[in-house]
């Protein structure tokens, strides 16, 4: 059992821990001359009595959290090997920089001239997102990379649009991530799939037959969520051009091809960054984060404004770009997320960061090596970032589900896989150990493996057994959800 595992007691929600009277702190004396709130409120504004928040002291309300805080699991605690979403550990250093006084004091509404140094910084943040992209458009506005595709579609959409096309339909794989369809249909396009072949890879023939008059883009991974780096990719680009469509690349899985191949070169028109995936940015708990997009020379007029511009030895925000597309987020996006990106890229380099790639594909496919005598890998003897493993025969032999490991993973302090995507694998296993991670973690994760899978489905069935909540009816809780608390009568 792993070092890791705790057992946990319940913990009393803060309306339990609630005493009348207790405070976090003492207010002075109103210091003005005080004015009834019927004078300056209407009526249907004013409680008759006051809300029901919880009263609690200072080290109980830090304390209630930090015990909570304990129980989770995070790249910081456990091993996290969420495949696609690049669950890698995030160099504290960044931490530290984004937090100099003179990153974090600053206003957004301060003049061009007293933030020199910040602009200058995503200046460069912009250039150098181009060449890793081998695209030289570059905007930082986006805070999320589902936000980074909306924002690059509707700069597509904008290009046609100019060039007096009616472009209404969005070519995507089956194997896509689920943003891109919602993306795709929030920007006013319609979503077509396009099978994958046997292999895992895009069927060029399904491809061929849907490409019309009527495709503004295809929206592609690569590598796909199945780990498999799309060998046509050149050719599907090509065939797109020669409709007058574009390539867009999600730019989910880049970190397998930093600094070895760039979208730019093998056909991408747009695509945009996870600085979360990518450059280890914080990642998890609802924001805040960051999505640039790069998109081709032809594609610029149209990016979002401001930009940063550099003029002599001044930069400035230009907000005179009359094809763009408008704002996509308040001010210029969220900047503290940019400098960490920033550190990260600076501190690796262009040769660190090929080797942050391929570090994580030696740690990927150390992992499949290891792991796919137990689990078959449906697609492909080798992977890049991650892999696909499937229990969709132990599940037909011994009624274990992915679900069922997934879950008692948690007891031996490993975060679980992702599951049940892409759709294509049946009881997938999606799994992505990072470059972070070293032999001994991974070797561990294989080995608690191998145990839960000699162990009886009786007892899978009811994992996690050491977690403060074992099996939630997960289907009940989407749809009867309890949003609030009812005090005991």
């Amino acid at each position: 059992m792993s070092t890791y595992t705790k057992q946990y007691q319940s913990v009393p929600l803060l309306f339990e821990l609630s005493k009348p009277g207790l405070r976090c702190g003492q207010l002075p004396e109103c210091d003005v001359p005080r004015q009834p709130p019927e004078e300056l409120l209407p009526a249907e504004a004013i409680c008759t009595q006051p809300p029901p928040l919880p009263e609690l002291s200072e080290p109980d309300i830090v304390r209630h959290y930090v015990n909570l805080s304990a129980m989770n699991f995070s790249v910081d605690t456990h091993f996290y090997p969420l495949g696609s979403c690049t669950m890698k550990y995030n160099p504290k250093r960044n931490e530290r920089l984004a937090s100099l006084p003179g990153m974090l004091a600053l206003h957004p509404y301060q003049p061009d001239d007293t933030v020199q140094g910040m602009l200058e910084l995503l200046y460069q943040c912009q250039q150098m997102l181009g060449e890793i992209a081998g695209l030289p458009a570059v905007s930082l506005q986006p805070a999320a990379g589902a936000q980074g595709e909306l924002a690059a579609l509707l700069v597509a959409a904008a290009y046609f649009r100019d060039h007096a096309q009616r472009r209404s339909v969005v070519l995507i794989p089956d194997s896509a991530h689920g943003t891109n369809p919602a993306s795709a249909t929030l920007a006013g396009f319609r979503a077509v799939t396009v099978r994958s072949t046997a292999q895992g890879l895009v069927d060029l023939d399904d491809l061929r037959a849907k490409i019309g008059p009527d495709v503004a883009l295809m929206m592609i991974t690569n590598p796909n969520t199945l780990g498999l780096f799309e060998r046509e990719i050149s050719n599907i680009a090509r065939l797109l051009h020669e409709a007058g469509a574009l390539l867009y690349l999600d730019g989910a899985n880049l970190n397998a091809i930093l600094g070895i191949v760039r979208p730019g070169d093998f056909g991408a028109d747009l695509m945009h960054f996870n600085p979360h995936k990518t450059f280890s940015g914080p990642h998890g708990g609802g924001g805040p984060g960051a999505g640039p997009i790069a998109v081709a020379e032809r594609l610029a007029p149209y990016l979002p404004v401001p930009i940063v511009i550099k003029e002599g030895e001044k930069y400035r925000l230009d907000y005179n770009r009359p094809k763009s597309i408008g704002r996509v987020r308040s001010f210029f996006g969220n900047v503290g997320v940019l400098v960490r990106m920033y550190c990260y890229i600076r501190t690796h380099g262009p040769q660190g960061l090929r080797k942050v790639a391929e570090h994580a594909l030696l740690n990927a496919n150390y992992l499949l090596a290891r792991i796919k005598n137990m689990l078959p890998v449906p697609h492909g003897e080798r992977c890049m970032h991650e892999f696909v493993a499937s229990a969709s025969g132990l599940k037909a032999q011994r009624d274990i589900s992915a679900m069922d490991i997934a879950k008692r993973l948690l007891d031996y302090g490993f975060h679980a896989p992702t599951v049940y995507f892409p759709l294509i694998v049946r009881e997938a296993l999606m799994i992505e150990p990072t470059e972070t991670e070293s032999k001994a973690t991974l070797d561990a994760f294989a080995e608690a493996l191998a145990t839960i899978l000699q162990e009886a489905a009786e007892q899978l069935h009811q994992a996690p057994h050491n977690m403060p909540i074992s099996r939630p009816d997960e289907v009940a809780a989407a749809r009867q959800p309890v949003l609030r608390w009812t005090p005991a009568a």
